[in-house]
């Protein structure tokens, strides 16, 4: 089987509209074996044909591809422990029974916090009774952590798992705080940019208010039309919350076209095989093996990995496979021992987010490209 099984696929989901459109690169053992762009990038206002250097609001895939490296590479300077509690550095948190949360558990969605809060109903609220331009501000960002530290957490911390976007948000302001550099300027300086990725990076709010700049809307894949800021989203964080903290958070925020995001991952994959010096081998094989502390968790440390039954990664993919999926419709799988990556973008949400066909077309995908590599055999019971 070659890919035309695979670009037929596309080409129905596209007119069938379970997607506006989509950009694809698979890479095996290090070299780059398919890449394409279907559809269009935009339908409303006007339609716009895809590019495969459209670039896409990468939603959670925020939380492994920046806020995890990040902490990956704090772990590597030793500025922090996975086991420490997180009360070390926010002596607030504690409050409620937190005091025992460690980083670990954050990263692994066993911490006790809610899955989501609308904090940016509170920002917003803020705004309305007289802090002018406060929605997207600094002060919003901190007035987030603030609600944040003073959670009452939902269940006993590790007792189960619980996918969470306070976690995320968390995590990246300890990035903020121990480094003290915004999560969007040391992602930039120590990962982005010495990959050479020049298109991957948050997009700070405040920043373009106080210069006045606007970005190249046709660079970018539209999300949808949002009813609170009352226009279509291009170039700019689909995400409620994010877009509250100012467009740089831990959850959600980074947008990349998918040959960066690729190379990002090409990049972890040979940490992961012991070729690279961004993160030492044994620091990404921690992260990319199963948490242990709740039973039956397919949760890695800042990475998922494919459930028992319908998988988004399809049925090829084994269980030593990591991978995540972000709400606007992207999504990465790696299979680290056989070194297959296929990084998946589209903004299914556009024009309209109740938009869900995306959960079968997704692990259809990802089985049409393992057939194309000939990789047929089902790996789900492997173990590390």
């Amino acid at each position: 089987m070659g890919w035309s099984e695979l670009e037929q696929a596309f080409a129905e989901a596209v007119q069938r509209e379970v997607i506006p459109g989509a950009t694809i690169v698979v890479r095996k053992a290090g070299e780059v074996v398919f890449e394409s762009a279907f559809g269009h990038r935009m339908l409303q206002p006007e339609r716009s044909p895809m590019r495969l250097d459209t670039v896409f609001d990468l939603s959670s895939l925020t939380k492994p591809l920046a806020t995890t490296i990040a902490i990956m590479i704090m772990v590597r300077d030793a500025k922090l422990r996975l086991d420490e509690r997180v009360t070390r550095f926010f002596h607030n948190f504690g409050v409620h029974g937190k005091s025992h949360i460690t980083f670990r558990q954050l990263l692994a969605h066993c911490s006790g916090l809610a899955a989501w809060r609308p904090y940016y109903q509170q920002v917003a609220q803020v705004e309305k009774s007289g802090k002018v331009n406060f929605m997207a501000s600094r002060g919003a960002k901190e007035f987030v952590y603030e609600e944040i530290h003073r959670e009452r957490p939902e269940y006993p911390p590790g007792s189960k798992t619980l996918y969470s976007d306070l976690n995320f948000m968390l995590l990246g302001e300890v990035v903020e705080q121990v480094t003290g550099l915004g999560l969007n300027r040391f992602c930039r300086d120590k990962i982005f940019r010495p990959l050479g990725l020049r298109a991957t990076d948050f997009i700070d709010i405040s920043q373009n208010r106080t210069r006045r700049l606007e970005p190249v809307r046709e660079m970018f894949a539209p999300t949808g039309f949002c009813p609170s800021r009352k226009r279509w989203l291009i170039g700019e964080v689909d995400d409620e919350n994010a877009y509250a903290m100012g467009g740089v958070a831990g959850h959600a925020g980074l947008f990349a076209p998918v040959q960066e995001v690729d190379r990002l991952a090409h990049e972890l994959l040979r940490c992961y095989g012991g070729k690279s010096e961004l993160v030492p081998q044994r620091i990404v094989r921690e992260f990319w093996s199963r948490d242990k502390a709740v039973t039956g968790s397919s949760w890695a440390l800042g990475w998922d990995t494919p459930s028992a039954e319908y998988s988004s990664s399809g049925q090829y993919f084994s269980s030593a496979a990591i991978g995540h999926l972000g709400f606007t419709g992207t999504s990465i799988w790696i299979e680290p021992e056989r070194e297959i990556v296929v990084s998946l973008l589209t903004n299914r949400v556009h024009p309209s987010r109740d938009n869900q066909a995306i959960r079968d077309l997704r692990p259809r995908i990802h089985d049409l490209v393992m057939q194309a590599l000939g990789e047929k055999e089902t790996g789900k019971t492997k173990e590390r």
